[in-house]
């Protein structure tokens, strides 16, 4: 028998990564009333899974799906870091984001004080710095962007207060982005604005600002929890080893 923990986990793992890929594929050639229809349920799957989470998880994806809708209308449709393909924000890119912070949660969490919870950054950090490093001299549309955001990962993990979120967060967005530039949901500029600093599609460490995302989630929810529910606490418990 599983523990509870433990069945969560694949749960909200399972059902992430499969509705991720569900939704991407079926947005390919979709119009917006489809988008809207996706956007739709990907609201009520987020909010049936939020209500079996505590106070404190609902506060910090609620704070993570504000930041993200907004650096989204800001980073596509006004900066053109990225362009969807319909030329707009979908409806479900807000709840898709409440998912993958949800996920990376949900991971952390569940490594929380077990031995996973120490290689694991750790091995995070060896295959973003090889997906850096391969960008900057291998691949043939050079991502010095992504070296620069492979940075801002290491730092988070490193100096970070929740490591094991932040790699989490890498793999849950890496993930995301590889599905979605491959499918034609979005595709990335070939230089940043101002063109000075080249981006690959996706760039590799785009998870290191999905980080400054979870660190607005963090962040809130701990002032939120102090007014609200001061007996909260944000750091999960730790977790016996499941053999």
């Amino acid at each position: 028998m599983l523990h509870p923990t433990r069945r969560r986990l694949l749960l909200i793992c399972a059902i992430s990564v499969l509705w991720i890929a569900a939704v991407l594929l079926a947005d390919r050639g979709a119009g917006i009333w489809t988008q809207r229809t996706l956007g739709a349920f990907t609201w009520l799957l987020l909010l049936a899974l939020l209500r079996g989470e505590s106070r404190s998880v609902r506060y910090q994806v609620g704070a993570v799906i504000v930041a993200a809708t907004m650096l989204e209308y800001t980073a596509s449709p006004l900066l053109g870091l990225y362009t969807y393909r319909l030329h707009n924000v979908p409806s479900f890119v807000p709840p898709g984001h409440g998912l993958v912070y949800l996920a990376a949660l949900t991971i952390g969490g569940a490594m929380y004080g077990t031995r996973a919870g120490v290689w694991f950054p750790r091995a995070v950090l060896v295959v973003a710095g090889a997906w850096a490093v391969w960008g900057l001299a291998i691949s043939a549309r050079p991502d010095v962007g992504g070296a620069v955001l492979f940075l801002f990962l290491a730092a988070f993990i490193l100096r970070g207060r929740a490591p094991l979120v932040y790699a989490a967060a890498f793999v849950v967005t890496a993930y995301l982005e590889i599905v979605g530039t491959n499918v034609g949901t979005w595709a990335w500029a070939h230089h940043a604005p101002l063109g000075l600093v080249s981006l690959g599609n996706p760039p590799s460490g785009i998870a290191g600002g999905y980080c400054f995302l979870d660190m607005v989630g963090i962040f809130v929810a701990a002032r939120l929890a102090r007014v609200h529910a001061p007996e909260v606490m944000l750091e999960p418990a730790p977790e016996p080893a499941v053999a």
